[in-house]
């Protein structure tokens, strides 16, 4: 199924791409988590992966963290798309600057999903809470 959208009149089909990981579930949740855990073991943290610090916190279990599941594989799917030839001389240029620095720094600062984790010690950080909508206090 090709969605469309009209344009000056015209249909035009939206490209199709990859679920974004949090829409995924079951078998297919695993098979894009474990290609997702080779690129970010094989590729991004042997090339960008920069010294551990309580100021640059990572967690060696970061597939615990949902935000950091969900920031990764964001990032994975732009890399994707952004360093194939069809992206153009640039698009590797556009993922560094629009995709790979600004998701490093939200997972790897001090307030970010690994914060309380250390070296041999993954804690999961916790949400804020959440009353349900509609609820009314006394």
């Amino acid at each position: 199924m090709t969605t469309t959208v009209e344009q000056q009149g015209l249909e035009q089909p939206l490209p199709a791409g990859p679920p974004f990981i949090l829409y995924l579930d079951g078998a297919e949740y695993d098979e894009e988590m474990r290609a997702l855990a080779v690129w970010v073991g094989d590729l991004l943290l042997p090339v960008y992966g920069r010294e551990v610090t309580s100021q640059q916190p990572w967690c060696p279990r970061w597939w615990e963290h949902l935000e950091a599941v969900a920031r990764l594989h964001a990032l994975w799917l732009a890399w994707q798309e952004l360093t194939d030839p069809a992206a153009g001389a640039s698009g590797p240029a556009v993922w560094h600057r629009d995709h790979l620095g600004p998701v490093l720094a939200e997972l790897r600062s001090p307030g970010g999903p690994f914060a309380g984790c250390k070296a041999g010690a993954h804690r999961a950080k916790q949400p804020p809470g959440v009353e349900p909508y509609g609820a009314t206090t006394p």
